[in-house]
C-alpha cells in the first residue's frame, strides 16, 4: 500500500473526450418519446485535470454561476445546511449475493442458506444482516452481534461508535472474517475561513464512517475511515468493496436576512467562492489504524468534471480489499450530483436526475425553470479489475429515474426506464437501450408511451425481457421484448387495481409482485402480493390481500425473501395502527397462500433469512428461529 505522498503523485486517469446526446428514438418510440428526445442535449464532455490550479479555477467558475443568496443549489446553503426457469436469465436474477467463504470453510461445510436480496447475482449490497450459513452478523441500535446459527447463541458483541443519524441506518458487508460496517453520521461541519479549515459552530453536516471489523475472535475494529460527505451506497464483488459518497464544498456562506438583502448576500457568497482554496473542494477522508492517523484528500488528477456542468457536488468512489484493509482507498471522483448507484460484476453506474434549475441573480438560483425539463445523467465506471474504477463512458436520457432497478446492463448494453413530466397529468414512461460508443453512452433504441398520465412504480429486467409497472388509478403491468436493442417493443399489458412496487422472478414463467391493492379511484387499501404468469400475455394467477397493512419491501428490496426450494416468501408488515410482524406466504404452482405470521416483542421485524431448514427473522430486539415448513418456533435470541 502506498503512502499519502505516493498517492498524490499518481498519474491522471486516461479519459476520452465525449459529447453526449439525449438519445434517438427506435421504431418503438412514441410521439411522447420523440418530443422528449428533441430537448437540447446537456454538455457532457468529461474532462480530467492534472493541474490543481486549473481544477480549482474550474470549480470556482462553476460554483460562481449557480451560487445564490442562500448558498449553492445542490447541497451547501450556508450554515443552515452545513450541518427461475421459463424466464430468461431468471437464475442470475434471483437476487442472491453469495458471501465469500471464510478461510478454512471447506473443513466445515455451511448449510444451504439465503443471502441478501440484491439486484444482480454475485454483487452484494450493504444490509443490516449478513450470513455465511454458519454465523449471522447483525448491526442494530449501536451494536454489532455475531450469532452461531447452529448453537443459536450470541458469540460476540461490539459496541459501535455513537452516531447522530437515523435509527436503523447502519449497514454492513461481509467477506470471510472481515466486515465493513457503514455508519452514516452528522457532525459539526468543517468550513474554510481565511484559508484555514475550522469547525463550523452552527449546524451539522453529513459524514460517513466505515469500520473494518475482524470477526475471527471477539469482534474488534481494525481500522476506521471517516469521510466528509454523504454516504450513498456500496457494492461488493468477492473481497472487493466499492463505497460511494457525495461531498459538497466546505465554504462559509452567508444568507439573506432582514439586515442583509439578497443582493448583498449574493455578492458576499460569490466573493466567498472566489476566495475558497482547493482544500474546500477536494473530497477528504481520515484513516485511523491503532494510533496511526492519516488525513487524506482525493488527488487532483483523480477528479474529472463534465464540460459545461455547473454542478458543485463531487461523487467519490473508494475501493477496498477487505482482506488487505481500508488504509488505501484508491479514490476516484467526478464533479456531479449523483444519487442512484447500480453495479454489476464489471460495471458501476452512478446516476442523478437534474430537474432543471436556473442560475442567476437574487432569489433565482433555487427556482425551477418554466417549464422544468428533467433529465437523468449516467456515468459508467469499469470495475472488472480489483483496483480503482476506471471511467468508461457517460450518457443522458430525458425523464426521472425511480431507483436502481430502473437500470440494467445486459450483453454490454444498458437498459434505462424513466418517467417524463411526472405529476402534471401528461406524464409518460420510456425504456431506452444505451450502447457504449467510445466514451459515450448512446441511445440505440427506445419504446415509449408507457402509462400515459402515470408514473413508474416498479421495474425489473430479466435477461432480454423487461417488466414495468405504472400507476395512477389502475396498475398496467407491461412486458417488453428487448432482444433487438434497436427495436424494443411492448408485447403485453395487464391492467388490474393497485400496483406492484417490487417485482421478483419466481421460476416457471412466474413473476411475484409486492405492493398495494387500491380502489378504482386509486386509494390504497393494504398489502397485495400477486403471482403473474408472464410466459405470454401477462395474467394474474393468484393474489393475497391483507387490508390496512404495508411492507418495507415496497421501498427496500432487501426486506424481501423468496426461497425457491419451497416457495417460501416472507415480507415484514406494518398495520396502519402501528403494529408489526413478518408475513410468511407459500408460492406453489399457480397459488399464493398464507403460511402464518411471526412476531417479535416490542419491535418491528426488518429482515428474514433461511439457513438449512430454519427461517430466521431479524429485529432490533433479537432473532427468532422458526421451522421453514410450518413456522414451528425453535429459538428466541434476545439482544
Amino acid at each position: 500500500m502506498g503512502s499519502p505522498g505516493r498517492r498524490l503523485s499518481w498519474s491522471a486517469l486516461t479519459l476520452s473526450v465525449l459529447v453526449l446526446v439525449a438519445g434517438c428514438s427506435g421504431e418503438g418510440g412514441s410521439k411522447t418519446e420523440a418530443t422528449a428526445s428533441s430537448a437540447p442535449a446537456p454538455p457532457m464532455r468529461l474532462v480530467a485535470y492534472t493541474d490543481c490550479t486549473e481544477l480549482l479555477s474550474r470549480l470556482r467558475k462553476s460554483a460562481e454561476k449557480v451560487v445564490g443568496p442562500y448558498g449553492l443549489p445542490d447541497g451547501n446553503q450556508g450554515r443552515a445546511a452545513l450541518a427461475g426457469r421459463g424466464l430468461p436469465g431468471a437464475e442470475s436474477a434471483r437476487g442472491d449475493a453469495a458471501v465469500p467463504e471464510a478461510p478454512g470453510a471447506a473443513a466445515k461445510q455451511a448449510p444451504e442458506h439465503s443471502s441478501t436480496n440484491v439486484h444482480e447475482a454475485g454483487v452484494d449490497e450493504p444490509d443490516l444482516v449478513k450470513t455465511d450459513g454458519r454465523r449471522i452478523v447483525t448491526v442494530a441500535r449501536g451494536r454489532l452481534r455475531v450469532v452461531d446459527a447452529a448453537d443459536r447463541k450470541v458469540t460476540g458483541t461490539l459496541t459501535l461508535p455513537e452516531v447522530n443519524s437515523q435509527v436503523g441506518s447502519e449497514n454492513l458487508l461481509l467477506a470471510g472474517d472481515r466486515a465493513i460496517v457503514i455508519l452514516p453520521d452528522h457532525r459539526l461541519g468543517m468550513i474554510q475561513r481565511d484559508n484555514v479549515e475550522v469547525a463550523d459552530p452552527a449546524p451539522t453536516g453529513p459524514r460517513m464512517r466505515l469500520l473494518l471489523v475482524d470477526l475471527s475472535g471477539e469482534p474488534r475494529v481494525v481500522s476506521t475511515l471517516t469521510a466528509d460527505g454523504e454516504y450513498l451506497d456500496a457494492r461488493q464483488t468477492g473481497p472487493t468493496a466499492r463505497v460511494v459518497f457525495r461531498s459538497t464544498p466546505r465554504i462559509d456562506f452567508t444568507q439573506a436576512r432582514p439586515d442583509r438583502s439578497e443582493v448583498d448576500a449574493l455578492a458576499e457568497n460569490r466573493q466567498a467562492v472566489r476566495r475558497a482554496p482547493l482544500e474546500a473542494w477536494l473530497p477528504s477522508y481520515e484513516v485511523t489504524t491503532g494510533t496511526n492517523r492519516q488525513r487524506l484528500r482525493v488527488p487532483c488528477e483523480r477528479v474529472s468534471q463534465p464540460a459545461g456542468s455547473t454542478d458543485t457536488s463531487i461523487i467519490s468512489v473508494l475501493t477496498f480489499d477487505l482482506g488487505a484493509g481500508i488504509n488505501d482507498a484508491d479514490p476516484v471522483s467526478v464533479v456531479t450530483k449523483g444519487r442512484t448507484v447500480y453495479g454489476t460484476g464489471s460495471s458501476l453506474y452512478v446516476s442523478d436526475t437534474d430537474y432543471g434549475t436556473a442560475p442567476g441573480g437574487p432569489g433565482t438560483a433555487m427556482k425551477p425553470v418554466e417549464p422544468p425539463v428533467a433529465r437523468t445523467d449516467i456515468h459508467r465506471f469499469d470495475v472488472s479489475g480489483t483496483g480503482p474504477p476506471r471511467y468508461a463512458a457517460s450518457g443522458s436520457v430525458p425523464g426521472t429515474l425511480l431507483n436502481q432497478y430502473a437500470l440494467s446492463e445486459y450483453e454490454g448494453r444498458l437498459r434505462v426506464a424513466t418517467t417524463s413530466d411526472p405529476g402534471n397529468g401528461r406524464s409518460s414512461s420510456t425504456v431506452r437501450v444505451l450502447a457504449q460508443n467510445g466514451a459515450r453512452l448512446d441511445v440505440v433504441g427506445s419504446v415509449g408511451g408507457l402509462g400515459k398520465g402515470e408514473r413508474i412504480y416498479s421495474v425489473r429486467f430479466i435477461g432480454p425481457t423487461g417488466y414495468v409497472v405504472t400507476f395512477r388509478q389502475v396498475d398496467p403491468l407491461y412486458t417488453l421484448d428487448l432482444r433487438d436493442p434497436a427495436r424494443p417493443k411492448v408485447t403485453g399489458e395487464l391492467k388490474i387495481t393497485g400496483y406492484s412496487a417490487y417485482l421478483h422472478p419466481a421460476g416457471d414463467g412466474r413473476l411475484l409482485g409486492v405492493g398495494q391493492e387500491a380502489s378504482g379511484e386509486g386509494r390504497t387499501l393494504g398489502l397485495q402480493v400477486s403471482l403473474f404468469d408472464v410466459t405470454g400475455q401477462p395474467k394474474r394467477l393468484s393474489r393475497f390481500h391483507l387490508p390496512d397493512t404495508s411492507t418495507e419491501t415496497e421501498f427496500d428490496a432487501h426486506a424481501f425473501l423468496y426461497w425457491p426450494r419451497t416457495g417460501l416468501t416472507v415480507v415484514p408488515i406494518t398495520t396502519y395502527q402501528g403494529g408489526g410482524s413478518a408475513l410468511a406466504l407459500r408460492v406453489t404452482g399457480d397459488r399464493v397462500t398464507r403460511l402464518g405470521t411471526i412476531e417479535h416483542p416490542r419491535s418491528q421485524i426488518r429482515r428474514s433469512l433461511v439457513i438449512g431448514d430454519t427461517l430466521w427473522t431479524v429485529s432490533d430486539t433479537g432473532l427468532r428461529a422458526n421451522a421453514v415448513t410450518d413456522l414451528d418456533e425453535r429459538a428466541w435470541i434476545r439482544f
